[in-house]
């Protein structure tokens, strides 16, 4: 057992091995550490303790409809500043900011697809995208999911992720509230069914308009989800707030939303619930 006792020189920083960037994943609530690939795989779901993380738009898109079955709507759509607006930096240079980084318009993706074979209408917003707020265009793409569905007589499905209403656009901003619940009111009169999922966060504006207003509200573990965040409700109120207030479980006891689901069984179980609500056609 010589070997064990016999000194070796470190090694240099030419001889040493270092694990590649991007390989593991930290679960920021249980600090399990994970594959890169596996919590991928897992559509960034901790295996160990299942906290959800943020999945960007185009993979849940991925996720939810049938493979190829996506076509992308309205995605020429871009915001202006027509209050040229600025807070430190013009709202116009933001938005070039934001269409450098991650190649698209704004904060919401919309199109149609096919889910088991079902044609739908999806939206999806991208909270990376100035938090998902909701400005002119992300409302106007919005409404037309709903205006389309009721066309069509298609299912409407809309993933929530959002800070709420986009201050540099201002009152156009805040119209566009009334906006969608409008355009959702057409889609009620004809018969056509609206599934919501809100995802970590929904609040603010989006919260307070259509994103409550499904025929069924989905929503992931431990989401946050209301209209203002429990930090200012507590310092208006001047009360402690119970535990969990405005967590999905939460607002699933006191019968705010109809069920959480966790997001690998999203897919069949959306599937299952229009199954019920949509007639097979003759």
């Amino acid at each position: 057992m010589a070997w064990l006792n016999r000194e070796k020189a470190p090694l240099t920083k030419g001889q040493r091995t270092d694990t590649p960037e991007g390989l593991w994943e930290r679960c920021a609530k249980c600090s399990e550490i994970i594959l890169r690939r596996e919590f991928t795989a897992n559509q960034n779901v901790c295996p160990k303790c299942h906290h959800h993380f943020y999945l960007p738009a185009k993979e849940r898109i991925h996720h939810l409809l049938d493979p190829q079955s996506f076509v992308e709507y309205d995605k020429d759509l871009c915001s202006t500043d027509p209050l040229s607006f600025t807070d430190g930096k013009a709202y116009r240079d933001r938005l070039v900011d934001a269409y450098k980084r991650f190649g698209h318009y704004d904060a919401f993706f919309s199109g149609r697809g096919l889910l088991d074979g079902r044609p739908v209408h999806l939206g999806v917003f991208e909270f990376q995208f100035m938090g998902g707020s909701m400005g002119s265009v992300v409302g106007e793409k919005i409404a037309r999911i709903f205006l389309r569905a009721a066309e069509t007589k298609e299912p409407a499905i809309v993933f929530s992720s959002s800070g709420g209403a986009r201050m540099q656009e201002g009152i156009l901003s805040l119209m566009q509230m009334a906006k969608t619940c409008a355009a959702l009111a057409r889609m009620r009169e004809a018969s056509v069914p609206f599934i919501s999922v809100l995802t970590h966060p929904t609040t603010g504006g989006v919260a307070a308009s259509f994103a409550m207003l499904g025929d069924v509200n989905i929503a992931e573990p431990n989401a946050l989800i209301g209209f203002a965040g429990p930090r200012v409700i507590q310092q208006t109120i001047r009360e402690k707030l119970p535990e969990g207030f405005q967590r999905s479980e939460y607002l699933l006891e006191h019968g705010m939303i109809d069920m959480i689901c966790a997001r690998d069984d999203l897919r069949p179980t959306i599937s299952r619930i229009l199954s019920m609500l949509v007639p097979t056609p003759n």
